[in-house]
Formats: C-alpha cells, sequence, structure tokens
C-alpha cells in the first residue's frame, strides 16, 4: 500500500469502513497524521523506558506518566490537527527519553522505538512505524485495538490527573501494554489476553475519574437544564474537561458574561458545585459533529477542552480556542498544565465584543442519573422491576456522529417498549434525548449517567443490581447493551465490559474497521458481539414478536 499517503482506521467514520488512505474523514491532513502516527511511536519507546525502569526498581516520575496520557490523548480523533504543537511534543518526549535511557541497565534489550534519537526525516520514519508497519493482519489488529484502547484509558486518567487524582498502577499498566505492542515474540494469543487486561485497568482508571469528579463537585443529582439562551453575550465550553470549566466559570464571574455547555460538557450542570454560579446558564446545541452551525450562530467565543473539533469555518475560526490536548493550526491555545491555573481573561474580553447567542431551541433536558442517584432510586427502580412496570434496561451509551445510518439510534428510542428504560452516557443520547418518551412511576425513560466518561456508572448500577437481585451472572439481568462507538474511548468502555463478563454487546453502526476477520470471530465465539441490523429486526430480536 505504497500509494497511500497515509493510513489511519482508528475510528467509526474512517473511509469505506477500511482506512482513511489520502486524507482523515476527521479532516486531519496525511501530515499531520504522520506526526501522530510518530507521537504514538516515541511514546511507546519512552514507555519501554519506564517499564524497564520500574523492573529494576526505580520510580517513575509522575509528571513522566502526565507527559505519556497527555501524549496518546493528542492523537485521539478530532483532538489535535496541529501539526506543529504535534511535532513539540514528539521533540519533549525524544528529550525525557534520552534522560531516562542513561538510567536503563541492559539499553540492549530495548525495541529499537527506545534507542530511536529522532535523527533524520521524521515523515520518512513515520511512514516505516504506522499501523501498516505490523504486516500480520491479527498481530496488527490486536495491537491497534490495545493503543485505542490505551489512548481512551489516556483520557480517563487526563481528566483525573487535572484534578490532582493519579493512580500509578494504571499508569504503570498503560506503559507496559504500550510497551508490548512493540514486542514481535508475543503471540495472538498473548496479545488477546492483554486486550482483556486493558478493559480491567478501563474499570480502574474510569473508578478514578469517578473518584476525581465527585470528590471535587459532588454526585451528579437529576437536575433540568435549560436549552434555551439568555440576552448576555457568552462563551460556549464543548470537550470534556471539568476543571477547564470551572476555572472559566470562576474567572468570569462578574463580567456580564455568561457561559453554555455544549456536547459532552452537558453533564457538568448536574455536579450540585457549578450550580452556585449565576451565569452558568444551560446547554446550547447538539453533539459535536453539528458545530459548524451551531458555533456560527452561537456568535461569541468557543473553548474547545478536549477532543470532538471539527475543522472551523473561517467565519468562526477566530472565535474557537482550544487548550489541553486539544488544538487547530490558526486558532489561539490556552496553555497550562496539571495543577496549574489556566488564563482565559483572552476568551472573556473576547466575548464582551459579541452579540449574545442566536436561540436554536427552547425547553429543558433532565440528566444526572449516574450511580449514586439512581442508587438513591434503587427502591423504586427494583420495584417497578419486580411489578413488572419496568421491563428491560437498554444501554444506549456511546458517541453520536454525522453517518446517516446512525438516525437508527433515534426510530430504535422511538420504538422501543413502553416499559423499557434506556441507560446512556457519552454523546450518543443526543439521537434521543429530546424526545417525549416519558417515564415509569416518575422514573424518566431515559436515564443520562454522563458524559462518555461516566461510563463507569452503568458498570456500577449494573453490578448493584447484580447483587439486589441476588444474580450469579451480570447477564442474567433484565438489560440490553445496543451501543454506538465512534472514536477510542468507547473502545475502553467496551474492553471494560468485557472484564467485567459482559457478553451480548451489540455495537453499530458498524464493526470497527481494525477489527480482522479471526479478531472478530474471537470477540462473536467468546463474547458474543455483534452488529446491528434494522430497527424492526433488532425489536424483535430483543423483545420477541410482541416487541
Amino acid at each position: 500500500m505504497e500509494h497511500n499517503k497515509m493510513f489511519c482506521y482508528q475510528c467509526q467514520e474512517t473511509a469505506g469502513c477500511t482506512g482513511c488512505t489520502r486524507v482523515g474523514v476527521c479532516g486531519k491532513g496525511a501530515d499531520v497524521a504522520a506526526m501522530q502516527d510518530l507521537l504514538v511511536y516515541v511514546t511507546k519507546g519512552l514507555s519501554a523506558v519506564t517499564t524497564a525502569l520500574r523492573a529494576q526498581g526505580v520510580p517513575v516520575d509522575g509528571a513522566i506518566n502526565h507527559l505519556v496520557t497527555l501524549n496518546l490523548f493528542t492523537t485521539i480523533t478530532n483532538a489535535n490537527f496541529d501539526k506543529a504543537a504535534i511535532e513539540a511534543r514528539i521533540s519533549a518526549t525524544l528529550a525525557v527519553k534520552a534522560d531516562l535511557l542513561t538510567r536503563v541497565e541492559g539499553k540492549e534489550n530495548l525495541p529499537e522505538a527506545a534507542l530511536w534519537d529522532g535523527a533524520g526525516d521524521w515523515e520518512g520514519k513515520a511512514a516505516q512505524v504506522g499501523v501498516l508497519s505490523t504486516e500480520d493482519e491479527d498481530i496488527r489488529s490486536l495491537r491497534e485495538l490495545i493503543t485505542y484502547g490505551l489512548k481512551g484509558l489516556s483520557a480517563y486518567s487526563k481528566h483525573a490527573n487535572a484534578l490532582m487524582e493519579d493512580d500509578e498502577a494504571v499508569d504503570a499498566f498503560l506503559q507496559r501494554a504500550l510497551a508490548a505492542t512493540l514486542d514481535d515474540s508475543l503471540t495472538a494469543d498473548d496479545l488477546v489476553a492483554l486486550t482483556l487486561e486493558t478493559g480491567k485497568y478501563g474499570v480502574q482508571g474510569m473508578a478514578l475519574l469517578d473518584k476525581a469528579n465527585t470528590g471535587a463537585y459532588g454526585n451528579p443529582e437529576m437536575t433540568r437544564v435549560s436549552i434555551g439562551v439568555g440576552k448576555n453575550p457568552g462563551i460556549l465550553v464543548s470537550g470534556h474537561d471539568l476543571r477547564d470549566l470551572e476555572q472559566l466559570l470562576e474567572q468570569t464571574q462578574g463580567t456580564g458574561v455568561d457561559v453554555y455547555t455544549h456536547s459532552e460538557m452537558l453533564p457538568a450542570h448536574y455536579y450540585p458545585a457549578f450550580k452556585k454560579y449565576p451565569n452558568f446558564v444551560g446547554n446550547y446545541g447538539n453533539a459535536w459533529w453539528k458545530q459548524k452551525e451551531e458555533f456560527q450562530s452561537f456568535h461569541g467565543p468557543i473553548l474547545m477542552t478536549t477532543n470532538c473539533i471539527v475543522p472551523p469555518k473561517e467565519s468562526y475560526k477566530d472565535r474557537l480556542y482550544t487548550t489541553g490536548a486539544a488544538g487547530f493550526p490558526g486558532c489561539p491555545h490556552i496553555p497550562g498544565g496539571v495543577g496549574e491555573k489556566k488564563d482565559f481573561s483572552a476568551l472573556i474580553a473576547h466575548a464582551k465584543k459579541c452579540a449574545p447567542p442566536e436561540e436554536l431551541e427552547r425547553g429543558e433536558i433532565v440528566g444526572g442519573f449516574a450511580h449514586a442517584q439512581v442508587l438513591a432510586l434503587a427502591d423504586k427502580v427494583v420495584e417497578a422491576v419486580k411489578s413488572g412496570a419496568i421491563r428491560k434496561f437498554v444501554v444506549m451509551a456511546g458517541c453520536d456522529g454525522r453517518a446517516k445510518s446512525r438516525d437508527y439510534y433515534t426510530e430504535f428510542a422511538k420504538a422501543l417498549p413502553r416499559d423499557t428504560v434506556i441507560l446512556t452516557a457519552g454523546c450518543a443520547k443526543y439521537k434521543y434525548n429530546k424526545l417525549d418518551l416519558g417515564d415509569i412511576g416518575g422514573i424518566p425513560r431515559v436515564l443520562d449517567a454522563g458524559q462518555c466518561n461516566d461510563s463507569y456508572s452503568l458498570a456500577v448500577i449494573a453490578l448493584k443490581l447484580k447483587e439486589v437481585f441476588g444474580l450469579e451472572n451480570i447477564n442474567d439481568l433484565p438489560i440490553i447493551y445496543n451501543i454506538a462507538w465512534y472514536e477510542q474511548k468507547a473502545v475502553i468502555v467496551l474492553l471494560a465490559l468485557l472484564h467485567l463478563g459482559v457478553k451480548h454487546i451489540h455495537l453499530g453502526p458498524t464493526l470497527p474497521a481494525f477489527l480482522s476477520p479471526n479478531v472478530a470471530k474471537v470477540l462473536v465465539d467468546h463474547f458474543d458481539i455483534a452488529g446491528i441490523g434494522t430497527v424492526e429486526e433488532d425489536m424483535k430480536l430483543f423483545f420477541g414478536e410482541d416487541a
């Protein structure tokens, strides 16, 4: 495939469900894709060094752990399109690795990625070390499945780090697993085992983030969020980072500037700590992929705190600010690392010069059903199940996207029997969270646990229900899993569910392109993973002829 300008198949929208070879469907060019490949490669090399040091009993500094997680987060789909910023991360990683190498015993046993010093043509090097450098299709598939899971895990770790929470065990595993993807001695069976171990640490990483978020901001609670607009100029916050939002809210007090959430930031409204800010007025718009139209009509500046950037129109590009792992060439970037205070004065000054946002819709969205809130309703939920008022729960967590085929999830939600309840997290909810689906005995039929980062809550809820009903097997619960995926955080959620023993997961709108036929067969044979059909077919599959 030497004619390829690039090769990337890490997201659901990859070209032809096989791979992007000229330009990314996400909008990244081949030059940016090459530097992302190289950043992953040098991060794997650094991880081989840190893993060797740990084996010698040498501790690894937390700042190095943070470097690794931020590197991986930078390469997640739609996070960073800025070639210069990515090249700067490569240079920084090479410098850290060179220093650590001086402390390693037996350097000759390290892989080439650990020893490469950055000399020569970087684009040429990237072409040698990208995805297709692994020739065996099944080994390649498993290595990429693990790597993408680790990218998702890095996102959870990064958000926890921002709130001063770390887990050395998670960091050590993440780096050990990254290094293992360089090891040609590992068999397909070895890599399958490592894939499931990645799921184990995915659960641990999600628990860490849950602890960080609830420790800082309280347990999410049932909340009605306005989707209208006020009369003041505003700042729109998108992405996932709650600490960035907190700092912005602190700095906008008394300025006459309102703050709105967009897409995956909606669940910030569910946390008690954010309700004290009078200028935190509501949620604007829908899922990430509609931002070209919605950012245009917002009129004020937009802060992208993480991934989910769509290459902006020139008409609002000057209003798009990035921070953290996010980046886009020509858009101002707000600096600040873990534990550092960020200065958002430029956004606030910019907002004051802008018109108030244009109204898109009116009304409210109800959410805040993370594990603490649902467990507080446990008696009510259990009684509804026992009485037959609730027949089944349907987990419809995951991601939204541009593909027309994703309308399936809207129609599926509409077609669900009235005695079913949707459990959701992530931006997939925008396919149905504004539908009038009603409630069952006061329990809303859409229980939104929060961001994709909050998928841990769905696992906790399932495990608690298993305990309450005295079941031996989590798969005996009246729960259906019909999950939409888009990018790498959805991959770690899937692996976490597999680690917990969950079977019969339906994944759509397509199965990942990075699953080779043999690897897909392993998942089907051992976990009964399947794709989706039509709404009518799946209703009969899940509920029988009486659906």
